[in-house]
């Protein structure tokens, strides 16, 4: 029996000991989209304030692609808000948008209760978002293009030790597992095509992982504890990362000194989103944050059983 309905989520619920309330946590989810000023060291909101996640820009910085929170719809505007167009709907809930480099067209993940995640193609004009690999019964998450739109690199269920990373031939329409791969996810092609950085699926002690093309080798790029939303700066010189723990703060490790050093402390700033965080840079490499101004309130209903 369906007991509430409408925009409030509810949570945490507990019977009263008498049996005739029912208490619970309600809420409504909302964020704002903040951007660190380095010159000022304060957060201040960005494309308006939006309440969205997973920020993407097009190569030539004209666009920008955003999934809605917490509706999680996936859309596309100019950088003033301008010709806004809706490019996922319902039952998808969508994850991560990447501008292909030709900016014609997003790559994207989602899922729909029941089904498994997939990563799907859209237009950057509309229509109907297309399965890349429609006939892989694995679940399919944080799709990522080569700087030549020739390859998407996707990985496998994070939560799984059994995940790994796997390379889409766009022409081809084959799918390999990059050598050495397993057990990780997450994976984001540099800048110049050399390298792939990618996370370790083991959330107890976790690392960022560097693979070179030239040498066809796996390093280790930092060990740290949590790792998340890892990010490739313009110049392909660093990598920034999110690290949510009792230090929380936005990182960034160098790819030739491997040395691992703290950009912006989060302190106080409360995040939000899907996964109850996200973490993205700007195309000045400023971090972008989802603060939280969402409501919660601890309420009490009365109980009438059948």
């Amino acid at each position: 029996m369906q007991l509430t309905s409408g925009a409030t989520a509810y949570s945490n619920p507990l019977p009263s000991k008498d049996g005739k309330k029912l208490f619970a946590v309600a809420g409504v989810g909302r964020g704002e989209l903040e951007r660190y000023d380095a010159k000022s060291q304060n957060f201040a909101p960005y494309l308006s304030g939006i309440s969205a996640q997973d920020v993407a820009f097009s190569k030539d910085g004209q666009w920008v692609a955003y999934v809605s929170f917490p509706e999680e719809t996936l859309w596309k505007s100019r950088m003033d808000g301008s010709d806004r167009l809706q490019l996922s709907f319902p039952p998808l809930y969508a994850f991560l948008p990447r501008w292909s480099p030709d900016g014609k067209q997003l790559v994207f993940f989602a899922f729909q209760s029941g089904k498994p995640e997939r990563i799907y193609l859209v237009s950057a004009d509309g229509g109907t978002a297309q399965e890349l690999v429609p006939n892989d019964a694995r679940p399919q998450y944080d799709p990522v293009w080569s700087p030549d739109g020739n390859s998407i690199a996707f990985s496998a269920d994070p939560s799984s030790p059994a995940t790994a990373i796997h390379i889409l031939d766009m022409k081809a329409h084959q799918v390999s597992t990059l050598p050495g791969s397993d057990g990780l996810f997450s994976s984001r092609w540099s800048p110049d095509g050399r390298y792939i950085v990618a996370m370790t699926a083991n959330s107890g002690s976790q690392r960022l992982m560097l693979y070179d093309f030239k040498t066809q080798k796996w390093s280790v790029l930092a060990a740290t504890t949590t790792a998340d939303y890892p990010c490739w700066s313009q110049n392909g010189q660093y990598v920034y990362f999110l690290r949510k723990q009792q230090d929380a703060g936005t990182m960034r490790v160098g790819i030739r000194d491997r040395k691992v050093e703290p950009v912006v402390r989060l302190k106080g700033f409360q995040m939000t989103g899907y996964f109850g965080f996200w973490f993205g840079l700007a195309p000045d490499d400023s971090p972008l944050l989802l603060r939280d101004t969402g409501t919660r309130e601890i309420v009490a209903l009365d109980w009438h059983a059948p």
